[in-house]
């Protein structure tokens, strides 16, 4: 029982901790970015259509 529940835990922080870094990476970059990002991945998805 103890090492599940350990795993348990583990898996659940590290999910925490990269929830955490994607929203402070999200926050840092400015909206302009994020809305270039989202043009180019809809024109590369034209390409391959």
């Amino acid at each position: 029982m103890a090492p599940s529940n350990w795993l348990i835990l583990f898996i659940f922080f590290t999910l925490i901790f990269i929830l955490f870094i994607n929203f402070i990476y999200f926050q840092n970059s400015s909206i302009n970015n994020l809305e270039e990002n989202h043009k180019k991945s809809i024109t590369s998805l034209n390409w391959k259509w």
